[in-house]
């Protein structure tokens, strides 16, 4: 397990910290790293290009000669793909180039990336991004005192608006939270300057044998009880028990006689 110390702003040393071998020290798959940059650079690309097809430029559509007798090439459209000023074929459209690639790749790759930090000792802990003021003087004099004088990545826990207000003006330095870490920002930097809280979050999040929250399995489900209603018996009547009377049945009509009278 290696151990790395960690120093505050003004790069004095003030502790230690263990850090996971399944984190920090990964062995470095660069497949993974070269699928995980090449993801998220095409995810960064607009895809707004666009050229003039045969029917997008200019140019009337009537027929320029007639089809025979002339000698010369018959012709359909000025707006032809063969002439200059026509229209390109199978040129590029809009479109989209983000695809999915999954999670465990994603993760893997960023396992690669600090660990191959890490073994070029180009990983810097701080105890804290304690900043007093946003301007971009003091960050830039702290970043000199922990050797990050040309790129660096800084990866921060939770919201600090000083440190985003003074990091934002600083060319070659980026600032990135612990859930939007990249392995191509990791890669692209010199310098990685990672928070303790931060690293936490990273060994919390990226090892692989930390054991996770399983939903208990739920084999059936109860019905639910039945509402009760609310609604008050109706009285019953003095009469309720008695039985009912019956109406004295009609009287049957004599059935006429067929035949003479």
């Amino acid at each position: 397990m290696p151990v790395v110390d960690v120093v505050n702003l003004e790069g004095k040393k003030v502790g230690q910290v263990d850090l996971a071998d399944s984190v920090f020290g990964a062995e470095v798959n660069k497949h993974l790293l070269h699928e995980a940059s090449r993801w998220y650079l095409n995810g960064l690309r607009r895809g707004t290009h666009k050229t003039k097809e045969k029917s997008e430029v200019s140019g009337a559509g009537r027929k320029l000669w007639r089809q025979k007798g002339t000698g010369r090439a018959r012709i359909g459209s000025i707006r032809s793909p063969l002439w200059r000023h026509g229209g390109t074929v199978h040129g590029p459209r809009p479109r989209t180039y983000e695809y999915a690639l999954p999670k465990k790749m994603l993760l893997g790759a960023l396992r690669s990336a600090l660990s191959a930090k890490l073994a070029e000792a180009k990983l810097t802990v701080v105890d804290a991004w304690s900043l007093d003021t946003h301007k971009t003087k003091t960050l830039r004099a702290a970043l000199g005192k922990l050797n990050a004088e040309t790129t660096a990545l800084l990866v921060a826990v939770g919201d600090n608006r000083n440190l985003e207000l003074a990091s934002r003006n600083l060319e070659g330095v980026k600032l990135s939270a612990t859930n939007a870490l990249q392995p191509y920002d990791v890669l692209r930097h010199d310098r990685v300057v990672v928070s303790k809280d931060a690293i936490a979050r990273l060994v919390r999040a990226l090892d692989p044998e930390h054991p996770s929250v399983a939903a208990p399995h739920v084999e059936t489900i109860a019905p639910a009880p039945a509402a009760a209603s609310n609604k008050e018996a109706a009285p019953k009547s003095a009469s309720a028990g008695k039985p009912a009377a019956k109406k004295p049945a009609a009287a049957k009509k004599p059935a006429a006689k067929k035949g003479k009278e």
